[in-house]
């Protein structure tokens, strides 16, 4: 009676298929293949290893993998005592597979530091300050002029020391008046993280 490992290395040379061939759409190491059709159990870390190997290369061939996997469970239940090799769980997989594992493992440790990264630099830096309104520095017969501003929708903004509220985007108003030559605007701004930003600008009033 056929065991296991020489059903599927019947199968496998039936359809002129090398370990080689096996390996490479299955994704297990040669070796591993082979100790399979050779029934050496203990060169794997559990039997839960050889019934995933088992599933996957009965596929592959076209075999029953529930018919396959029962007749490994028996054979299996025959043998007292399988050692299973403890180191045996990183070399398992073929060097394709651990080479896609270890891109993944590092994409995901890149993207979870970047993020960590750019948290702590919103938490530690200024907030910024954009001044969207008026972009001329040079008013002519103008007694006040609006200023439209943005920054973050949390901070507390005050210009020439009074308060003013932003909306939901951030944006900001507040009617400077022009009352002398050179008129200096002064938009402070303290974040929600309590780091504080200054805007300066002189506005110039001819006539």
């Amino acid at each position: 009676m056929l065991s296991v490992g020489a059903l599927l290395k019947s199968k496998r040379e039936q359809k002129k298929l090398s370990l080689s061939d096996v390996e490479k759409a299955i994704k297990v190491r040669e070796k591993f293949v082979l100790a399979l059709e050779e029934d050496r159990w203990d060169v794997f870390t559990s039997k839960i290893y050889i019934a995933g190997i088992l599933k996957n290369y009965s596929h592959f061939l076209g075999l029953d993998h529930k018919k396959v996997l029962a007749f490994f469970r028996r054979e299996y239940e025959r043998k007292e005592d399988v050692r299973f090799k403890k180191s045996v769980s990183r070399s398992y997989f073929s060097p394709d597979s651990k080479k896609a594992v270890w891109i993944s493992f590092s994409i995901a440790i890149l993207v979870f530091t970047s993020y960590f990264i750019f948290q702590v630099f919103q938490y530690v830096r200024p907030p910024q300050i954009t001044l969207l309104s008026p972009v001329e520095t040079t008013f002519k017969l103008e007694d006040a002029v609006k200023i439209v501003g943005k920054t973050e929708k949390e901070a507390s903004i005050t210009v020439q020391g009074e308060r003013v509220y932003q909306n939901r985007d951030g944006i900001f108003e507040y009617m400077f008046p022009l009352d002398k030559q050179n008129n200096e605007l002064i938009i402070d701004v303290v974040g929600a993280n309590g780091k504080t930003a200054e805007l300066k600008k002189i506005l110039k009033k001819i006539k």
